[in-house]
Parts: structure tokens; sequence; C-alpha cells
């Protein structure tokens, strides 16, 4: 049985954030594919990829597509 969308909400994805040459940022969730955002600051790209994420997750959800689970690793941790 499919987990309500609630579950997939308050799941924590790994992000990367990029600096880009011309100025800004680009944030994006690698695991959930074309879920990306841009902002000036990197809090500013960080919070645009927070709402995309959120809508991203409710899409997949409504047209029944796979939902991906983070992986287990811990987040920012370096061997």
């Amino acid at each position: 049985m499919r987990k309500p969308l609630e579950h997939y909400l308050g799941l924590e994805y790994p992000a990367l954030l990029v600096a880009e040459p011309e100025g800004g940022y680009t944030a994006l969730h690698p695991d959930l594919k074309g879920c990306v955002a841009v902002g000036e600051t990197p809090e500013e790209a960080l919070a645009n990829l927070e709402e995309a994420r959120r809508l991203w997750l409710e899409t997949a959800y409504e047209h029944g597509d796979e939902i991906p689970l983070p992986p287990s690793w811990p987040f920012g941790r370096r061997g």
C-alpha cells in the first residue's frame, strides 16, 4: 500500500548548491529528476528549492509516479 503524501513531504533529500559564474545560485535535488531552483543568494535558491521539492512530490504523487526515497547515508559527512 502506498504511503500518504505527508510521508514523502517529510523526507530529507540531499541538495546540491552551485554558484553560477554569471552570478546567482542553482540548487537541485539529484534524487528528484528535474527538481531544480535558482536564486540570487544561496538562501533564496534553497528556499525556492524547498517549494520546487514540494511541488515535485505533490505532482508525482497525484500522477501515481514512483517517488524515489532519499539515500540512507548521513548527510554532511565526508569520509
